[in-house]
């Protein structure tokens, strides 16, 4: 069983990007583009505990923010347990991490994303 901890060089400014996006599209008031970028850093970091934890965290503040009770509830057991299902190897790969998706189902990977992870070096599974 493989182990994973930091997110790796490779990734972690495609990670960083999304979470500068995130920030940006949110002080504007573009809620949805926001919520689009910190899906989307979920999926880059989501092997990694410590990137996974952050981005439910963030979109567990997202969701108190928008005063959305259904994300505020859902992110709960997700940042409780995602970090830890990331340490060991078990996440749903490209699941965009909102509670308006099952926390278990993997997701196809868009095509954009999927060139970040050819270009870091690191094999999507």
């Amino acid at each position: 069983m493989k182990f994973y901890t930091s997110i790796p060089k490779g990734l972690k400014p495609f990670y960083n990007t999304e979470l500068d996006n995130y920030k940006s599209e949110l002080s504007k008031g573009n809620l949805s583009n926001a919520w689009n970028h910190l899906e989307r850093a979920h999926i880059i970091g989501q092997k990694y505990p410590y990137a996974h934890t952050f981005v439910h965290w963030k979109m567990l503040q997202f969701g108190i923010q928008i005063k959305n009770g259904k994300e505020i509830i859902g992110q709960i057991p997700r940042l409780v347990f995602g970090g830890v299902k990331s340490f060991v190897g078990k996440i749903p790969v490209g699941n965009p991490g909102g509670a308006n998706v099952p926390p278990l189902k993997p997701f196809p990977i868009e095509n954009e994303l999927k060139i970040i992870f050819e270009e870091a070096g690191i094999e999507i599974t």
